[in-house]
């Protein structure tokens, strides 16, 4: 029996809407991470240091660590498909504007921009589609809307090295231009434009909160730097920590708050964010600490690592089949347990490995990292909306952006403090970094990974049932 149009087409719509966000995803992170190889090109178009393009990198981090808090309240005041085609315009524009820079100032001026535009499209984009998918599908979309956010961290420096080889520094950010107008086009006939409130502006929240994320996202960036400035990283943390705490208690007392914490209220959300935020930090260290240890610590070329780390995408990418029958099969809690331990145990298979160890099995443990790394990814984002209501859909939305890109951000800052505090106290090698420094730090991050399974093992075993389908005996 042929399936009726009525039927085909809104379903066809649906699918369309998930790979639309999903490609505006895969813009906004890639821009995180794309340019780092290209700093010493850009420099010299410049004139100026390699060094000093970190600026660059940070105002793009900081404008989405600020504009992150606002994302929920525009989209709700002014319709998903206004505010994320506009953001796309904006960030399709500020693209062209970094392609045309000439000067360092101008180009960072750009990145700002850029960042707005990337910090208004994530949340929004997930909104818009969480809200039109039914719960029993949300794994399958999640799965998809989660795979750019995995992919960045390893295929955007080697892409941004391509680039700029083959064509220069300013296609990196050309090649947005036409991809950024076609998704403006298609948002328009894709995205509903729903206004479900217009609740009045929270100034105070939004200072508070903006103050607080770029605080802590900026002494992140400090962490992770060569030399290391102490006094100035310990700073802006306190600063962060203090102002987001200010703000998670002005939040929860306002009548009308820039973001919504009662998601918070659903268990399933809670250890999502709570005990899932140290999986994710520890998750996103890897992709920063693997390529280091290959080239400073068992002296390869940046070549042979990118290659080698190509083996953690594809675990990433192979997961994805499985993950909906997994979940479906065994349930959120039970997958992401016995999945966190074999998170912990990628780590720790990383201890084992030395300059000596054939390529091929550094490679089979990184693709089993991969595997273990998507799932446990997917799999808590998924379990962060199984039990949002539609109504509070925007605030789960937003809080989940902002605690996803701190944990990235705290990932790496924390890796590369735990390589250099143990790189101090061990014997120092005549070239590069002790092996045993990262050795010390995937301990760590296992450890880490470990303490997040506590707020998982408390839930319930049918947690989020309807979500993830999950077969139950009678």
């Amino acid at each position: 029996m042929s399936t009726p149009a009525s039927t085909t087409a809104p379903k066809n719509r649906s699918q369309a809407l998930v790979w639309l966000v999903a490609g505006a995803f895969s813009m906004e992170y890639l821009d995180s991470t794309v340019i780092s190889t290209a700093l010493p090109q850009m420099a010299e178009s410049f004139h100026t240091l390699p060094i000093h393009l970190s600026a660059g990198v940070s105002a793009y981090m900081l404008a989405l660590a600020i504009f992150l808090p606002l994302s929920g309240w525009a989209g709700d005041r002014f319709g998903a498909s206004r505010v994320f085609g506009c953001a796309l315009l904006i960030f399709t524009a500020a693209s062209a504007l970094c392609s045309l820079a000439t000067t360092l100032p101008g180009f960072v001026a750009a990145r700002l921009l850029q960042g707005f535009g990337g910090a208004m499209t994530v949340p929004v984009g997930r909104m818009a589609v969480l809200r039109s998918t039914p719960k029993e599908k949300l794994v399958g979309v999640i799965a998809t809307l989660t795979w750019p956010a995995l992919g960045a961290p390893i295929i955007g420096p080697a892409l941004g090295g391509f680039i700029t080889t083959h064509w220069g520094w300013r296609w990196i950010f050309w090649v947005n231009v036409p991809l950024g107008l076609i998704a403006f086009l298609l948002t328009l006939w894709l995205v509903d434009n729903e206004v479900v409130g217009r609740r009045p502006f929270d100034i105070k929240g939004f200072i508070l909160s903006g103050i607080g994320c770029c605080a802590l996202m900026y002494a992140c960036d400090l962490a992770s730097q060569t030399p290391f400035d102490a006094p100035r990283a310990i700073l802006g943390g306190l600063i962060g920590i203090l102002a987001l705490v200010w703000a998670a208690r002005h939040l929860a007392r306002t009548e009308h708050p820039l973001v919504e914490l009662k998601a918070m209220r659903e268990a399933t959300f809670a250890a999502a964010m709570y005990g899932g935020s140290l999986f994710r930090i520890a998750i996103n260290s890897a992709p920063f600490l693997m390529p280091l240890m290959f080239q400073l610590a068992f002296g390869m070329d940046p070549t042979t690592s990118g290659l080698l780390l190509l083996a953690l995408f594809a675990g990433n990418l192979c997961m994805k089949p499985a993950t909906t029958p997994l979940m479906r099969r065994f349930g959120f809690r039970n997958v992401l347990l016995i999945n966190g331990l074999l998170v912990v145990l990628g780590f720790l298979l990383c201890i084992p490995l030395t300059a000596q160890t054939p390529h091929w099995l550094i490679m089979a443990v990184l693709f089993f990292t991969g595997l273990s790394r998507s799932m446990q990814f997917t799999g808590l984002s998924s379990m962060s909306f199984a039990d949002i209501p539609p109504e509070r859909m925007s605030g789960a939305s937003t809080l989940s952006s902002i605690l996803t890109q701190m944990s990235a951000g705290l990932g790496v800052a924390l890796g590369a403090v735990f390589v250099r505090l143990a790189a101090d106290w061990l014997p120092a090698p005549a070239h590069g970094v002790a092996a045993g420094a990262f050795y010390i730090t995937f301990a760590i991050m296992a450890l880490l990974s470990l303490l997040g399974l506590y707020d998982l093992w408390r839930l319930p075993a049918n947690a989020g049932a309807r979500a993830s389908g999950q077969r139950t005996r009678n």
